[in-house]
């Protein structure tokens, strides 16, 4: 059975194009014009995965992605622009985009990373298996409970992902040690032969959001460069 995308777009030609390559390559299509059109396609038809424009008129992209996430969908999310600026990039992948891709863009790098993140999402991978894992963790104000995947913040109720809880929890589980990004993937999604390593980073991003005070300042979870992260109480 092939895979459902949709396709949110607004330039027509762009649309059309994508559409008709898609549909050469054996997926099922679904379109939209817009934000609004898109989140009810989105919906009604449960996509595999969304190829999302960030530069739409009313309801742009960061929107859209920021609310299919609000409806607790993990549905893979690749974000399209003509703006190759940093903070956009930055604010999509924390809003829960998975990729990014700057116009131009050529059709094997689209298909390349949607092949990559279904790929992650369609088969499940083992749970965490680490002897040193806490049951419970407490740093700041935030406090973890593995065992029942609860999450507080200074009292208030934390929705993480549970893929978010075991990222946290192998970091955690050897605490100032510094974990490369291949070795994050192979523990925690179970395998290391991932094509890109920029999974990890949209997951930290995320983590970082919900559980640090300022989340451009880190203070637990820390990047150590060239080598991937660490957690520090």
């Amino acid at each position: 059975m092939s895979h459902k995308i949709l396709v949110i777009e607004d330039e027509p030609t762009v649309r059309a194009g994508l559409e008709d390559n898609l549909l050469m390559e054996g997926y099922s299509v679904l379109s939209a014009s817009n934000g609004v059109e898109g989140l009810e396609v989105f919906r009604a038809e449960n996509p595999d995965l969304v190829v999302l424009d960030l530069m739409m008129p009313g309801v742009d992209g960061l929107e859209v992605c920021r609310q299919i996430r609000a409806l607790q969908s993990a549905v893979p999310i690749i974000m399209l622009t003509a703006k190759a600026g940093e903070v956009d990039k930055v604010v999509g992948l924390e809003l829960g985009a998975d990729d990014y891709l700057t116009k131009p863009f050529a059709m094997r790098e689209l298909f390349a990373r949607m092949k990559a993140v279904l790929r992650r999402f369609q088969a499940p991978p083992p749970p965490v298996q680490n002897p040193a894992a806490p049951a419970e963790l407490k740093f700041s104000s935030v406090v973890v409970d593995f065992r029942t995947y609860r999450a507080q913040r200074s009292g208030e109720e934390l929705e993480m992902s549970a893929k978010e809880f075991d990222l946290l929890k192998f970091l955690a589980s050897q605490p100032d040690v510094p974990v490369s990004r291949d070795q994050l993937l192979d523990q925690v999604w179970g395998y290391n032969n991932y094509p890109t390593t920029r999974t990890v980073d949209n997951f930290i991003a995320r983590l970082r959001q919900k559980v640090e005070d300022i989340p451009d300042r880190p203070r637990h979870i820390l990047t150590v460069h060239g080598v991937g992260y660490k957690f520090v109480m």
